[in-house]
């Protein structure tokens, strides 16, 4: 087959549906480009807002917004940069980017990407919506209670951020689970972890952080919610609750999306700085190492931010120097970067001129950082204008320079096309210039007394020269990213054409056309290195011909291969789904199901449910054979079954990242358990305590046994009869619901009225946990028991009964830490 021919062919396989049918495009080019333009366009607004707030403050006592404007404008800025732009933007360019450098054709669930997107968008319209009617949250970008419970924000306005913000952050954790699969599987032969790129391991523990550090706040959003809407009093002091579980569930995910934010921006520079320095990166393993210490760090960082609520002593020496920790990982990467262009031939083109700003703001906001790690220090500098000045340059500086010179890197890569090198020049200057005179005097106000969250000030206090220098700062930065936008629109058009490698990089993205075409590349290659181009120069005339992996294209079938874990040796083919409108049809269910929340149509709540599940299983239908698959050459020699037959396909992984987010949400559930239970005065009343009735225990010997009868049905002897796999699906599935049953008696009937006291909403809140999990379980026991009768299972093909399997015993364990969690305590008051 020649170049051409093969080209054509795989085209048509992966193209993207015409016309209306591109919403069911899940293409990950197309699903990264969609996350990368619409987190644009939310910057866009979060700027806007903030030459809003900069207008405001530009001279005292001044009525450009009045009070409840200027809550609302602050609280949207905060929350569209935090939760819209910096984090979709990163996880755009990251779904972009790695199957690309990973040598993969697309990423491991293509519909979860396109499913995470619909639901960011629909999020961020709610946010957006609310604003232009005027019934934007206005509490702050982290919404504290008591100030946005029902009694101080009675209107639908913290509502608006609660449902928003937690639509948006499914989004994340559906982009996270698959970004992990995809690193830790979909890899091209011979990329062992050791010769993985280095971005590709910053979005690895970035993704991981995600799992771990989103479900706090999701959960601290459902509870503050339930709150609202029903009024079980999770953060009323008056009935056993407490505001400050508020701030734990928030800085929980709060300070690690510091990290969260950095980690991948770093990536992209420890990417673009090897090929600017002309020579690969020092200190590749110690850059590894600290990526995963600060990840492991930034967990333990959150009271970071509460050192003024009164906890004692002993636990703010231990944050502080925690605080402080975390600056070492962050110095060995920047001292590697420092080492690189010292040992490097630096060229000064656009990208590298937006890193030289990086390393200067990056490093300044850190320095304030530390200052800030000491309590002392930061009892005088709290909530002030110091601390806002702090996070813009750490953020700004950490990822927003970092970005901007990925921009300008990889835009050849996109559209084929060279950006302007003096207007980009211009844009950098003025960028650089009105940020550090904008944010550089927040400083200074800050160390003059200047609160962060005040709409006013009277013009006697000091501050005035200062703010009138920040508002122009802000404007004249406004303009610099005016110019940025003219100068890649324009030219993404109209600029002359980019060779195919302009910057003369390693890695494996530009060993493709420009723009890259929908499947990536013609055939797979086995790298033997870390820098693939470098290593190999002919290597992208070698893919092209066909002389790799997977380069004979069959049937209509997407197809990409799947890699053990370290060596990076092939494992299966993995057989990718095509554009589907599924994924747009149940994002529109779920947030129908989320706006009847908003606007307490809870009648409403169960239909999208329903609607939203029935979709979800005609997608999961549409997956597996009913034949079990043949090997099969790949090419090089190598014969390989599809991931049909494999105990590690994409399915098995992808439960057990989600399982990690979702056992996370637990845990964080049991810490404000146990958090309220240590603080709170009188907690648990006497009264509440009753340890005598029998239905959580069967509940659990229900839940144990389905879980077994699960993991039954998953062996081989037994998936190789369906009769008999299906019968004790069918009886798992049976358990699970009468647990889920009896359950939900006792959260009705044997537990206190959760409006009562927050004794009695955690207890419910836990039990309701269960409930929802086994209902699950029985609904997936099912459904793969329906599966197993028409012949989709068998002895090699059972990867579906170990995924419920999984489901089940997972059920168990929690339902088990559930029951111990509620008599462990009573019993141990007994004795």
């Amino acid at each position: 087959m020649t170049p051409l021919a093969r080209h054509r062919r795989f085209a048509r396989i992966w193209a993207d549906p015409p016309g209306w049918r591109a919403l069911g495009a899940v293409n990950h080019s197309t699903i990264g480009l969609r996350f990368i333009g619409t987190s644009l366009v939310f910057f866009l607004v979060g700027g806007v807002l903030a030459m809003l707030i900069r207008a405001q403050l530009a001279s005292p006592d001044a009525a450009f917004l009045d009070a409840e404007q200027y809550q609302q404008v602050f609280t949207m800025h905060g929350t569209v940069m935090m939760f819209l732009f910096a984090i979709p933007m990163l996880e755009g360019f990251a779904l972009y980017l790695l199957p690309k450098m990973l040598g993969a054709r697309d990423l491991a669930y293509p519909r979860l990407g396109a499913y995470a997107y619909w639901c960011y968008l629909f999020g961020g319209l709610i946010l957006l919506g609310a604003l232009f009617m005027g019934a934007a949250p206005a509490g702050g970008w982290f919404m504290y209670t008591p100030l946005a419970s029902s009694t101080y924000s009675p209107g639908i306005n913290a509502d608006v951020w609660l449902i928003g913000v937690t639509f948006a952050e499914i989004s994340a954790i559906c982009g996270a689970v698959e970004l992990v699969a995809t690193i830790l599987s979909q890899r091209t032969p011979g990329m062992s972890l050791a010769r993985m790129p280095l971005f590709a391991w910053y979005v690895l523990v970035t993704a991981s952080m995600i799992l771990i550090g989103f479900p706090p706040l999701i959960l601290g959003s459902i509870l503050l919610e339930v709150e609202r809407a029903f009024d079980w009093p999770f953060f009323d002091v008056a009935r056993g609750g407490d505001p400050l579980l508020w701030q734990h569930l928030f800085w929980m995910f709060g300070h690690p999306e510091v990290y969260i934010i950095f980690l991948p921006a770093a990536g992209m520079i420890s990417t673009m700085l090897p090929t600017m320095a002309r020579r690969p990166l020092v200190g590749h393993e110690w850059i590894v190492g600290s990526i995963v210490v600060m990840g492991f760090l930034s967990f333990g960082l959150w009271v970071h931010h509460m050192f003024t609520v009164g906890i004692p002593h002993l636990a703010q020496a231990f944050f502080s120097a925690a605080s402080m920790l975390v600056t070492l990982p962050t110095a060995v990467q920047l001292f590697a970067w420092l080492g690189t262009l010292w040992a490097g031939r630096p060229v000064w083109r656009l990208p590298m001129l937006y890193l030289g700003g990086f390393l200067f703001v990056f490093v300044a906001g850190g320095l304030t950082g530390v200052m800030l790690a000491f309590a002392p220090f930061n009892w005088q500098a709290h909530d002030t204008h110091f601390v806002v000045a702090h996070l813009h340059y750490v953020l700004v500086g950490g990822m927003v320079f970092p970005l901007l010179a990925a921009v300008y890197y990889w835009m050849p890569h996109a559209t084929g096309r060279m950006p302007s090198e003096q207007l980009g020049k211009w844009a950098f200057w003025m960028i650089f210039i009105g940020f550090n005179m904008a944010f550089w005097m927040m400083h200074l106000t800050g160390l003059l007394g200047m609160p962060r969250r005040i709409e006013t000030y009277p013009g006697d206090v000091g501050w005035n020269g200062l703010n009138l220098l920040s508002s122009i700062g802000s404007f004249v930065m406004a303009v610099g990213v005016a110019l940025l936008l003219l100068d890649l629109f324009v030219h993404a058009r109209a600029g002359r054409l980019a060779p195919r490698n302009p910057w003369g990089a390693g890695t494996l993205e530009w060993g493709m056309a420009t723009p890259p075409p929908t499947y990536n590349i013609a055939s797979q290659p086995r790298v033997q290195g870390r820098e693939p181009l470098w290593d190999a120069p002919g290597l992208p005339a070698d893919l092209a011909g066909g002389r790799g992996y997977l380069a004979e294209p069959r049937g209509r079938l997407r197809e990409t291969l799947a890699v053990s874990l370290m060596s990076g040796e092939p494992t299966h083919v993995v057989h990718l789904p095509g554009p589907s409108l599924l994924p747009f049809c149940a994002a529109l269910a779920t947030g129908a199901a989320f706006l009847a929340v908003l606007f307490k149509l809870y009648w409403l709540v169960p239909v999208g449910a329903a609607v939203a599940l029935v979709l979800f299983l005609v997608w999961a239908w549409e997956g597996g054979t009913r034949s079990d698959p043949e090997p099969r050459d790949v090419g090089g020699g190598v014969s390989l079954v599809s991931h049909h037959a494999s105990l590690q396909a994409p399915g098995w992984r992808g439960t057990v990242f989600a399982l990690v987010a979702d056992a996370t949400l637990l845990a964080a559930l049991l810490f404000g358990y146990a958090f309220l239970w240590t603080v709170a005065p009188g907690w648990p009343p006497p009264e509440f305590l009753a340890v005598g009735n029998p239905l959580p225990w069967l509940a659990m010997a229900c839940l144990v046994a389905s879980a077994w009868l699960a993991w039954r049905a998953a062996r081989p002897s037994c998936a190789g009869s369906p009769l008999q796999a299906s019968w004790r699906l069918c009886v798992s599935a049976l358990l699970s619901l009468v647990a889920a049953a009896l359950l939900f008696g006792y959260v009705r009937t044997g537990l206190p009225d959760p409006t009562v006291h927050a004794y009695g909403a955690a207890c419910a809140a836990l039990g309701l946990y269960v409930v929802i999990h086994a209902s699950t379980g029985a609904l997936i026991a099912g459904f793969v028991a329906l599966r197993a009768r028409k012949g989709f299972v068998s002895a090699a093909r059972r990867l579906e009964p170990r995924v419920a399997a999984l489901w089940q015993g997972y059920c168990a364990g929690a339902g088990l830490v559930v029951l111990l969690a509620w008599y462990l305590p009573v019993w141990g008051i007994a004795a």
